[in-house]
C-alpha cells in the first residue's frame, strides 16, 4: 500500500517518524511541535469518541440518555425540594419510608387545618408522571402541583415515589405502588394500626382515592384493577380514580395518531425500551383495551374522572379507554373533561393559566362529591 492510500493518522504516524529521525536536522522546531500538538490533540480526541462511557445507546430527548457502558444520563426531574410548610397554601409535607427493604418512600401532605375542618377529610394516593423514567413527587414541578391540589381539595395527600425504569422492570413500577396502598390501607378501620398520625386521625377511610397523571395515570388504572371488588384489606377500598392525560396506547393508530408518524414512533420507541416485551405496544400494561387485557368491569372503584387535553397525541387513548369502560358493563360511574387547546400535562407546565385553575377545581370538586 503507498503511503498517500494509508489513513490520515498513519500518515502523519509516518511524518513523525521522520521528523524524530537522528538523521533529520530540527530546522523548523515550530513545525515539529505544532504537528506534535496536532497528532496528540488528534489522538486524545479518538480515544474520548472510542470510550464507552460516551457512547450513546439510546436517547429520548427531554427524559434520558442510556449510554453504552450502561451509565444512565436523566435530562430532567431530579431536581429535589425539601418538604415542610408550603407559605403559598398553607400546606405542610414530609417525607416518609413505605418498605425500607426496597427504599419504596413516599411524601405525605396535609392541608392547613382549622376548627371549621372536618375531623376526617378524604384521602388521595398520587402517583407522578414521566413515562416511568424520570421525575419524583420531591420534583418542584410534583411538589408545587400537590401543595395546590390538596390545599384546593382539601385532602390528606400521600405523593408515591416509586422505583424507576429502566434500572427496574415496568411491574416494579406497579408492585412499588401497590405496596405503597397497602401501607395506607394498614391504617384503616380493622388495620393493625399504621404507623402514619396524618392518615390516622385525619383520613376518612369511606373516601379513598387514587390519582395520577401520564404514566401515573397508567398505573391509576392498573392500581384500581388490582384493588378489584376485594379492595386493599383492612375495610378499605378505592372509591375514586382520576386519570389525567392517561398515558396509553396501541400498535395501530387511531384518531389524529396517523397523523404525525414520526410522533407516533417515537412513542413507541419509549414504551418498547421500558417494556420490551412479545406483545410490543398492545401489552395489557400499556394498552387497556387490547386483546387478551382483563374485562374493565373488574375496575375496583366506583367512579372515574378522566381528563384528556385536546392537542396532546394521547388525547384519543383516552377517550377510547373512556367508551370501553362504560360498554364493559363496569357499574361504576365514569365522567370525561377535555380542556380545549393546551397539550400534555400543561397545568403542570403552566399552573397558573386559567385553564390549570379550572381542571384543579374539577379534580377538588370529584373528590369532594362522595
Amino acid at each position: 500500500m503507498r503511503e498517500t492510500e494509508k489513513p490520515h493518522y498513519l500518515q502523519f504516524t509516518i511524518k513523525l517518524k521522520r521528523l524524530l529521525s537522528p538523521t533529520t536536522p530540527f530546522k523548523n522546531l515550530t513545525f515539529l511541535l505544532s504537528h506534535l500538538f496536532i497528532f496528540l490533540f488528534f489522538f486524545s480526541s479518538l480515544l474520548f469518541f472510542m470510550d464507552p462511557s460516551k457512547e450513546i445507546a439510546h436517547d429520548f430527548p427531554s427524559f434520558l440518555r442510556v449510554y453504552k457502558d450502561g451509565r444512565i444520563e436523566r435530562l430532567t426531574g431530579t431536581q429535589v425540594v425539601p418538604p415542610g410548610l408550603d407559605p403559598r397554601t398553607g400546606v405542610t409535607s414530609k417525607d416518609v419510608v413505605i418498605v425500607p427493604e426496597s427504599g419504596v418512600s413516599a411524601r405525605l401532605y396535609i392541608p392547613k387545618l382549622s376548627g371549621e375542618t372536618p375531623k376526617k377529610i378524604p384521602l388521595l394516593v398520587y402517583f407522578h408522571g414521566g413515562g416511568f423514567m424520570i421525575e419524583s413527587p420531591f420534583s418542584p414541578l410534583y411538589h408545587t402541583y400537590l401543595n395546590s391540589l390538596v390545599a384546593e381539595a382539601n385532602v390528606v395527600a400521600v405523593s408515591v415515589d416509586y422505583r424507576l425504569c429502566p434500572e427496574h422492570p415496568i411491574t416494579t413500577v406497579n408492585d412499588d405502588s401497590w405496596a405503597t396502598l397497602l401501607w395506607v390501607a394498614s391504617h384503616g378501620p380493622s388495620g393493625p394500626g399504621g404507623p402514619e398520625p396524618w392518615i390516622t386521625d385525619h383520613a376518612d377511610f369511606d373516601r379513598v382515592m387514587i390519582a395520577g397523571d401520564s404514566a401515573g395515570a397508567n398505573i391509576s388504572h392498573h392500581m384500581a384493577m388490582r384493588g378489584g371488588p376485594d379492595g386493599l384489606g383492612h375495610g378499605v377500598h378505592i372509591k375514586g380514580a382520576i386519570v389525567v392525560n392517561p398515558y396509553f396506547w396501541g400498535s395501530d393508530p387511531i384518531g389524529s395518531e396517523g397523523v404525525d408518524p414520526l410522533k407516533k414512533e417515537s412513542v413507541d420507541g419509549l414504551w418498547l425500551f421500558v417494556c420490551p416485551s412479545n406483545l410490543g405496544c398492545d401489552d395489557p400494561l400499556i394498552n387497556p383495551v387490547a386483546p387478551g387485557a382483563p374485562s374493565l368491569s373488574g375496575l375496583g372503584c366506583t367512579r372515574v374522572l378522566i381528563c384528556v387535553a385536546e392537542k396532546d397525541v394521547l388525547k384519543d387513548r383516552g377517550q377510547l379507554y373512556h367508551d370501553a369502560l362504560r360498554e364493559s358493563g363496569w357499574r361504576g360511574e365514569v365522567e370525561f373533561f377535555e380542556t380545549k387547546g393546551k397539550d400534555h400535562v400543561f397545568h403542570l407546565f403552566n399552573p397558573d393559566c386559567e385553564e390549570a385553575g379550572v381542571m384543579l377545581k374539577r379534580l377538588a370538586s370529584f373528590m369532594n362529591d362522595f
